[in-house]
């Protein structure tokens, strides 16, 4: 492994707060500064595939913070540079915005030594660890299990619910998928796929959204419709999963591989050119990406999202045929109307694997631990964690659903019912924040911290009743908790993040 120390980029045109930061991180890490915008920008075009961190302060003359992050997210140096944003602004549109345009972390003034050395270390781990995950879903999966079941239970419990939906999207996408796939072959000669490449297809289609690991969760899991400059960023999501796909120097020549890229970078073209992100036309569309980009319409239409109620399957074909989702193939259009009278039933008898978390636990650290590598060790408990998470959250039938991690301390709001309480959908320090003490109240704190905090509580979950003011007026609600605990040292578990769900009691 390398031993050259990480280079972190410092952007403020205070030049005495360039010195406290560079005094701050100098001993672990190389430190470049910037005085403005522009100049950090001429760095970056030199060398932003060096640079491992960028502190940048928001309110700069010239060309401000905000201003550097839409040149990073135009130039994809974002994608490969995290970035920490130094500030005194802590309203809800900047905050915002900012995590928008790819922010990881914040930073206020005045500098609090230990605070900054550990948001600097705690991004660039994370970072790392985000990058490992990515490679790991194409590589290390794929290594260990090829076209298995197994691929298909990971994905669907770790990328579908991040994208707020049951698990049941992949299986369902495969599914049709496949049915599709014999269903041309029955209708032309055109192509010849053999029982391997429908396989393959099939199995490749559930990478179709991967890409949306890169996607903020705020645009991500957004109830209703997303603004121009959301939907600009949501429609990355398919160039983001097929570059992801494409590092992976060892299996770019397996089938499997090349039909997931052609599925990741061009489920969303169009039969008529008007897709995304190319905006290939007709036949030039691989074929693989126009029958998954069917399949994934299909199923989105005919399934509930946090934004819609699930339209039936007579109105979703009656939808796909008038062109309302886009412009399909005619002959893909011949090939569902084929087959709509068995597609309910076929995907009916889809169930998602139910592992238990013991059994997900086992075949998480055969797939990933390695006595050689403690990085696999570190990505096990993630794809764990996840699923419990998963398992937390669908259990839940109402109620107002949040997230809160300790490092960076963030709280987020995922349900359209978050209105209620009157929170931005990313608060940053909400322990810093008056408005969450408003809500909460500190009388209630005390005691539901040291729950909290109890590492012998039985499977790491509890309900706390309390009171929170809503609008001036005290509600009684009952807050169910999942905690996140590291134990790889069982002698000083640490807290690592609690999701839970507030219901309040009529």
């Amino acid at each position: 492994m390398s031993n050259e120390r990480a280079k972190i980029l410092i952007v403020d045109d205070d030049a005495m707060n360039r010195v406290v930061l560079s005094d701050l991180l100098s001993d672990e890490y190389d430190i470049i500064e910037a005085k403005d915008g522009d100049e950090a920008i001429e760095i970056l075009e030199k060398m932003a595939k060096e640079i491992t961190l960028v502190l940048l302060d928001m309110v700069m003359p010239g060309r401000d913070g905000l201003e550097v992050l839409q040149v990073m997210n135009e130039k994809d140096w974002i994608k490969g540079t995290p970035v920490v944003m130094i500030s005194a602004e802590t309203s809800s549109p900047h905050v915002e915005k900012a995590f928008a345009l790819g922010v990881t972390d914040f930073i206020y003034r005045p500098f609090d030594q230990m605070v900054v050395q550990n948001r600097v270390r705690n991004t660039i781990g994370l970072y790392v660890k985000q990058m490992q995950l990515s490679e790991l879903v194409t590589d290390n999966i794929y290594e260990r299990t090829r076209n298995s079941d197994m691929l298909i239970s990971i994905l669907s419990h770790i990328v579908e619910f991040r994208n707020g939906e049951s698990g049941q999207h992949v299986l369902h996408i495969k599914k049709i998928t496949e049915i599709l796939l014999r269903a041309l072959l029955a209708r032309t000669s055109e192509y010849n796929f053999t029982e391997d490449e429908i396989d393959s297809i099939a199995t490749a289609s559930s990478m179709h959204d991967i890409g949306k690991i890169t996607i903020p969760d705020e645009i991500l899991n957004k109830p209703g419709k997303l603004t121009k400059e959301e939907f600009d960023i949501m429609k990355q999501h398919s160039m983001n999963g097929a570059k992801m796909l494409d590092a992976i120097q060892f299996f770019k020549k397996e089938p499997l591989m090349k039909f997931a890229y052609d599925i990741c970078r061009w489920h969303h073209e169009r039969w008529d050119g008007r897709g995304y992100p190319d905006g290939l036309k007709g036949n030039d569309i691989p074929i693989s990406a126009q029958v998954v980009s069917i399949a994934d319409v299909y199923d989105a239409l005919t399934s509930e999202r946090c934004y819609k109620k699930a339209f039936t399957h007579e109105k979703a074909l009656e939808m796909i045929r008038n062109n309302e989702c886009g412009v399909f193939n005619p002959l893909l259009l011949e090939c569902l109307g084929d087959v709509a009278d068995r597609l309910p039933q076929e995907i009916n008898d889809q169930r998602t694997n139910n592992l238990s978390e013991a059994e997900f636990s086992k075949i998480a650290r055969s797939i990933f631990e390695s006595t050689e590598d403690d990085t696999n060790n570190i990505i096990a408990e993630q794809y764990i964690n996840e699923h419990k998470k998963s398992l937390f959250f669908a259990s839940l039938q109402r109620g107002v659903t949040f997230e809160y991690t300790y490092e960076p301390s963030l709280l987020k709001l995922e349900t359209k019912r978050a209105k209620d309480l009157s929170f931005p959908k990313t608060m940053v320090e909400p322990e810093n924040n008056p408005d969450f003490w408003n809500i909460f109240g500190r009388e209630n704190w005390d005691e539901f911290a040291r729950l909290l905090h109890d590492p012998q509580l039985n499977n790491d979950s509890f309900i706390f009743n309390s009171d929170m003011r809503i609008k001036g007026q005290k509600k009684p609600c009952k807050i169910k908790v999942q905690q996140n605990w590291n134990r790889r040292d069982p002698e000083n578990p640490e807290l690592i993040s609690i999701y839970g769900c507030v219901e309040f009691i009529k």
